[in-house]
Formats: structure tokens, sequence, C-alpha cells
């Protein structure tokens, strides 16, 4: 059985997923519960190839079988349910690869949460079985944290975006140090620059993952500030944003119920979004709002080019009245409309409105109780 872990950033929707090493090394944040109960360990480079192996075998039955049957090596459903019924793997991984040869074969994903604490010689070990036995691959990425690849020296970076890897997605969440005391991120600022320097020096594709709110309302304005002024110095390709709910369980979370920590409100973190972007300055990165925990969620554009219209997006929320800002965030977290440009108030919003209002005391409290639904 291919092993496999629990998450993947959205846009490796695509990507045939590789699991190299088992939880996180770290797993200490405050703000998280992925792996909470779970220990840290490093999959032996002989289980890692058998996965492998064993998405190699796969596809080439797949097309072997595609051939014979008379679909020209294209992987079609009647393809998939022989290869099933004969049970010699088992039905999820190859439905893991099916669909990942639909995407065209091209992207692989390495995880857990931190594939870059492996020694640099296990990267690349694995890195070349790779190019070797999945030659379509494109690209390969990975989740990383900024302590393990600053640890990294550059030449050491440059050897590994040599043998393959393409992307590092890295869990930035804040550029103040306070913030990452608060929420025992387990990294500093100075780590932070170096490790994000480094790695698009080297060449690789960068994205760094801030996070609105989770410095509360006592670090808001120092969050959006010292984020977007340790951004600017590292200039990532991509700047991903990913609004915080505190999860129940978590120590945020235990703070915030004794009173010790303030969630900020929807309209808390469109203003600190709209301060982290207009102190963002001289970048070349992409903005992408690409999760549904984000309110402003098509807030998306290259910095250079796009800075105004991405401000004037988050302007056109803050003109809104207040009762238009408490209509359009009901009716965006119960799924009534997913874009800004979709709001319409109407009386079943209203009602709504009145109903989550009358069963959580305020809006506020509605969509902290719907937002945990989700995570």
């Amino acid at each position: 059985m291919i092993e496999l872990g629990p998450i993947r950033p959205p846009s490796e929707g695509e990507s045939i997923l590789l699991r190299v090493t088992k939880n996180c090394a770290w797993n200490r944040c405050k703000f998280c519960s992925l792996y909470r109960d779970e220990r840290f360990s490093v999959r032996a480079i002989s289980e890692v190839k058998n996965d492998i192996d064993t998405i190699s075998n796969i596809y080439n039955e797949f097309k072997e079988l595609s051939f014979k049957m008379g679909f020209s090596g294209k992987i079609v459903p009647q393809v998939v349910r022989k290869i099933e019924d004969r049970g010699f793997y088992e039905i999820r991984d190859i439905q893991q690869v099916a669909y990942w040869s639909y995407f065209g074969l091209k992207n692989l994903f390495l995880q857990d949460g931190d594939s870059m604490v492996l020694s640099t010689e296990k990267i690349l070990e694995i890195l070349n079985y790779i190019k070797e036995k999945l030659p379509s691959v494109e690209r390969i990425t990975t989740y990383a944290r900024s302590s393990s690849v600053a640890r990294k020296s550059l030449a050491e970076l440059l050897l590994i975006k040599k043998a393959g890897l393409d992307r590092i997605h890295i869990g930035f969440e804040s550029g103040s140090n306070d913030v990452l005391k608060l929420i025992n991120k387990g990294v500093t600022v100075e780590e932070h620059i170096v490790a994000g320097q480094n790695v698009m020096k080297a060449g690789f594709e960068l994205s760094e993952y801030y996070m609105p709110g989770v410095g509360g309302a006592k670090f808001s304005n120092e969050h959006a500030l010292e984020s977007a002024k340790i951004l600017n110095l590292i200039n990532p390709t991509f700047i991903r944003i990913r609004s915080y709910i505190p999860i129940p369980g978590t120590e945020i979370n235990n703070l915030m119920e004794s009173g010790k920590w303030i969630l900020p409100s929807e309209l808390d973190k469109v203003v600190e979004i709209k301060k982290f972007l207009q102190n963002l300055d001289g970048i070349s990165s992409k903005i992408v709002s690409d999760h549904m925990l984000n309110l402003i969620q098509e807030l998306e554009g290259n910095f250079l080019n796009d800075k105004g219209t991405m401000l004037k997006l988050l302007e056109n929320f803050l003109n809104l009245s207040k009762e238009d800002q408490e209509n359009f965030i009901i009716g965006r977290r119960t799924g009534q409309f997913r874009f800004l440009k979709d709001f319409v108030a109407d009386e079943n919003i209203e009602n709504l409105k009145k109903k989550l209002k009358k069963e959580y005391g305020s809006v506020d409290n509605a969509i902290l109780g719907i937002m945990r639904q989700y995570i």
C-alpha cells in the first residue's frame, strides 16, 4: 500500500503524493492540532522507493492494459476497473494513480510537514529515484519549515534544486517575533529571512503562507506590518493567505476561551490584510487567496501590476454598510455565494442572520461555529 499523509496544499491538487516523513518534527505550534498526538519519524529510503515502484508499476499496467483493450494507452474507467478487479493492488492506490494520470502525470508532492528536515543525501537519493522511475514528472514540491531550510547551505539547496525539487511551501505565518513566540512557531524572523532568501537564490519557486488573525487582536497591527517587512526582504514567488480560525483543543483556543487571546473578527482580518498589502513594496510576488477559510477568496494578483486592484477589492468590502458587511459574511460562510462581486442582500440572508444571531449571540460567534465545521 502506498502510504499517504493527511494534507497537501490546495495548489497541489493535481499531484501524486509521496510520503517521505511522518508527521511534524516540531509539532508544538499552539495553533495547530494536525499532528498533535502523532510521533515524528523518517521513513526508510527502502519504503519510499517501494511506494515509487508501486506508483510506476500501477501506471505501467494501466497503459499496457489500455492498449490491449483498444483504448490507445488512455486511462479510462474500464481500464481502472479491470486493474481493480485483479486485486493485486489496493483500490485506493489504483484510484490515486488513475487520478494523477488524468492530470497528466506531471506533478509530485513530498509529504508530510517538512521534507527538508531530511539530510541532503537522503533528499537527493529520493529525487533521483523519482526521476528514474517516474520520468513523466515535471514538478516536485514539498512543505518545509524555515528552521530546517535555514540549516542547509546555499550549496546544498542548489544540489537539491538541480536534482529536481522545484517548489517549497513554507509556513511563514508571521514576520513578527512577538507573534512567532505567541504561537510557539519554533522559528525566528532571522531564520525566515535566511531560509526564504536562500530558497529564492537557489532558483526554487517559494510559497510563503501568511496567516491573518493568528496574532490575535493584541498583535494584529504588528503582525501585518512586520510580516510585510520580512516578505519584502524575501520576495517569494507566492504569498498565500491563510486566515486563522482557532481549533478546539489547541493552546490558542484555550487562551481564547480564558480571555487571554482575542480572535479578530472577519472585518478585523480584512483590515489586517489591507494593511499587510499596503506595506508590501518592491516585490514581484503573486498574492493568492486559495483557501476556503479566507473571506475574500478572489483576492489574487501579481503584486507589481495588481496591488491597486487588490486593495480596491478590500475597500469595496470595507465601504459596505455594517449591515451589508454582515450579510456578505453570512452569505459567504453559508455557501450562498463565493465572491464579493456575487453579493446581493436578500430576505433569505436577512432571516438567516437573525436566526444565527439568536442562536449564537452575534455574527462573529456564529461564523466561528460555522467555520469550525470545515477545519
